[in-house]
């Protein structure tokens, strides 16, 4: 028997599938979130859950929010189900399914609602999952954006806006005005000082139109850094039909993750904040250290294999995991040109994090692909693999490894994998990519002059030898082969 998931259904469920033993009708919202997505749902709403399960600050509710056209059919699902969503952890020792309850609400996907959203002095914090690309970050100066149309729009139309910066700006002014006290700012993507860089592109759109407020924002607003971590794929039919086949449930946006979950925060909340500390998070007073800990291991590794999982022609990550070739690789490229930029931790070994992160990417329950790991390398390699290669440099440390993944980038945006087989565009700057890979089979200074990506690294002479050296690899010899010279080098 199956059972569409609402409110009033929750007691008709399997007894083998957890629910909210709370009063959801008692719970008062506190957060609104920018982004529900998987991730958000897999990590942020599970911490809540949790807390509220306890019987914690039922005055922490979370209110959905989006600014893009795919979040209006995420609300649509939601609604019909009362907010709530089916979670699956993805256990290689079982699969166990617990419905998440702390959303209270989803405003509609319109500026102005999501405005006076944030307007409401009950809101005391908003936080992000936008992407790593939603910063309006200049890949050349690594400064704010001013020129990026989104950001002119906004600063020239402060009333209507189309962004979510351009969101809290006008909420922060309204909350200004009444004489509210500001909410705090928080990011939940994976970007490196994250809430440095939200607090930077808050206060650059606002000093575009209103530089009284741009300082205002920088006395008044707390933007705590944040690094989170849980692997959650992408629902599909798939994931649909496991939660109605294994648990009997049908929830139009049902989410799948690992069983692991990691979030350390920089405790600066001046309006209050949620008491996460009990159920697993924690709160530091620099969370830089960790941060790069995650950012360069598990990001960068993600990075690593992708490339040379698809050129190789795999499609699943835990199936790239189990072949020795790409193992070694990621192995050896950690251990002898990541880990080393990195540094050390209280409490924290590396090569331990590391093992568990190679466990991590082999659990064959998760589906997670090596499509959605090369999506979108022009934002993702300057945030992943660039800084770490910007470090070894500067301490004249090898980068034949770093040259290797850049190289199998490269190779990538070709556009076929080793065998020939098309590999669909699935980067914004596709076009522009293919271009360059393919003019670097003549001249690999070609990749490396796209400014936008590499700014002053596509003049560094060391990268480019390194570069050339590798991607000549590749092409004269096979990626199976380049990878086993790095690793036997």
């Amino acid at each position: 028997m199956t059972t569409a998931l609402t409110q009033t259904a929750l007691a008709a469920l399997s007894p083998d599938v957890g629910r909210p033993d709370y009063d959801r009708s008692a719970l008062r919202a506190g957060i609104l979130h920018v982004g529900v997505g998987n991730f958000h749902r897999a990590h942020m709403a599970w911490y809540l859950d949790r807390l509220f399960a306890s019987g914690r600050d039922h005055d922490w509710a979370l209110v959905g929010a989006g600014v893009r056209p795919g979040d209006a059919e995420m609300r649509d699902r939601l609604a019909d189900q009362d907010w709530l969503s089916t979670l699956v952890e993805l256990d290689p020792e079982g699969l166990s399914a617990r419905v998440l309850g702390p959303m209270v609400d989803f405003l509609p996907v319109d500026p102005q609602a999501v405005i006076s959203g944030m307007s409401d002095p009950a809101i005391r914090i908003v936080s992000l999952t936008i992407t790593e690309g939603g910063y309006y970050v200049d890949a050349k100066t690594d400064g704010f954006d001013a020129t990026h149309p989104d950001m002119a729009h906004d600063a020239a139309n402060p009333d209507s806006p189309r962004t979510v910066f351009g969101m809290m700006l006008a909420a922060i002014r309204t909350r200004r005005d009444a004489g509210h006290a500001p909410f705090t700012v928080l990011s939940c993507d994976n970007l490196p000082e994250n809430g440095h860089v939200c607090a930077r592109t808050l206060r650059g759109l606002a000093a575009l139109s209103d530089p009284a407020l741009a300082d205002w924002i920088g006395k008044n607003i707390a933007f705590p850094n944040s690094m989170v971590d849980c692997i959650t794929p992408a629902t599909s039919d798939r994931e649909r039909d496991l939660v109605r086949d294994q648990f009997g449930i049908i929830d139009a946006a049902p989410v799948v993750c690992e069983p692991f979950r990691q979030w350390v925060l920089e405790d600066n909340f001046p309006q209050g904040r949620p008491a996460l500390e009990t159920v697993g998070a924690e709160f530091v007073q620099d969370v830089a250290r960790h941060e790069l800990m995650k950012l360069r291991i598990l990001n960068g590794g993600h990075a690593a294999i992708a490339y040379a999982g698809a050129l190789l022609g795999h499609h699943f990550v835990h199936d790239a995991m189990a072949d020795p070739r790409i193992v070694d690789w990621l192995t050896a490229l950690e251990t002898r040109e990541v880990i080393p930029t990195l540094q050390p931790i209280p409490d924290v070994s590396f090569a331990d994090y590391l093992q568990v992160i190679l466990q991590r990417f082999a659990n064959p329950r998760i589906g997670d692909t090596i499509p959605r790991l090369c999506l979108d390398g022009s934002n993702r390699q300057p945030k992943f693999i660039l800084p770490t290669l910007r470090d070894r440099l500067a301490t004249g440390g090898t980068i034949d490894g770093l040259a290797l993944e850049l190289a199998l980038w490269c190779r990538y945006c070709e556009g076929t994998t080793q065998d020939g087989t098309p590999i669909p565009p699935n980067d914004a700057q596709h076009a522009q990519l293919k271009t360059s890979a393919l003019a670097a089979r003549a001249d690999p200074a070609a990749f490396l002059a796209n400014e936008a990506i590499f700014g002053d690294l596509a003049q560094d002479a060391t990268l480019q030898h390194a570069f050339a050296t590798q991607l000549r690899q590749l092409h004269d010899r096979d990626v199976a082969a380049t990878l086993a010279g790095y690793v036997s080098g």
